[in-house]
């Protein structure tokens, strides 16, 4: 569920919609997405994407950045550093659990912050019990599963072990600079032998999710008052 302090774009896009006199289908149609779709962005209960905000501003008449307000989550960008931790060296059976994957991509995004006041991804974390995760994660791993990008292993403990495919190592990684890549392979080293429980606390123990309501958005912000060596 939301958190009523969160910022959402609906309130935005229903109103330029309105000025347009468009329905809430003919705005679904021109996006390429279901009516029940479109009412839940109207609604703030989902996110847009960045193909989808270019699209909808041009719809709409207006700049991306008009309803968007905050950087716009590059999910292509998230997805290429995923597949940049599962070429680094993570583990000896190049698999990694779900939920670790999800805290290595939070160390990279939030420690890139912290060393340059910028994120990598943009992507907005959300604190839930298993957190902090962007809503998109489980989505987006399973789309690639789907696509044959990912292989998805169940252990007899129950961790979902990810791994890339064949076809998933033909997917680029250019948005990714150098400096970047380089940053996940560091991060990646550091918690090459440690199991999940282990990055679960230390995510969990670090300012920007003890001091977050639960459901709410992770403040990027406070990663900058955390100790250095509790980064990442």
């Amino acid at each position: 569920m939301r958190n009523k302090k969160d910022k959402t774009n609906g309130p935005i896009i229903n109103n330029l919609r309105k000025q347009k006199k468009l329905t809430q289908q003919q705005v679904a149609d021109k996006l390429g997405i279901s009516r029940a779709s479109y009412i839940a962005l109207e609604k703030g209960v989902r996110e847009l994407c960045i193909a989808e905000a270019k699209k909808l501003a041009d719809i709409l008449g207006i700049q991306a950045s008009t309803f968007l307000g905050e950087p716009m989550q590059n999910f292509e960008k998230y997805k290429q550093m995923l597949f940049t931790f599962l070429r680094n060296d993570i583990s000896k059976s190049k698999k990694v659990p779900k939920t670790k994957l999800a805290k290595l991509l939070y160390l990279a995004d939030f420690g890139w912050y912290y060393e340059h006041l910028k994120s990598m991804s943009d992507m907005q974390y959300r604190k839930i019990q298993y957190g902090p995760v962007p809503d998109a994660y489980f989505r987006i791993i399973d789309d690639l599963y789907e696509q044959k990008k990912l292989d998805i292993r169940q252990t007899e403990e129950g961790a979902m072990l990810i791994s890339q495919t064949r076809k998933g190592a033909d997917e680029p990684t250019d948005l990714l600079s150098a400096e970047e890549k380089t940053f996940i392979a560091k991060i990646a080293k550091k918690w090459k032998n440690k199991n999940t429980r282990e990055i679960v606390d230390f995510t969990h123990n670090q300012m920007p999710y003890k001091f977050c309501e639960e459901g709410a958005h992770i403040s990027y912000e406070l990663i900058t008052q955390e100790d250095p060596e509790y980064v990442y």
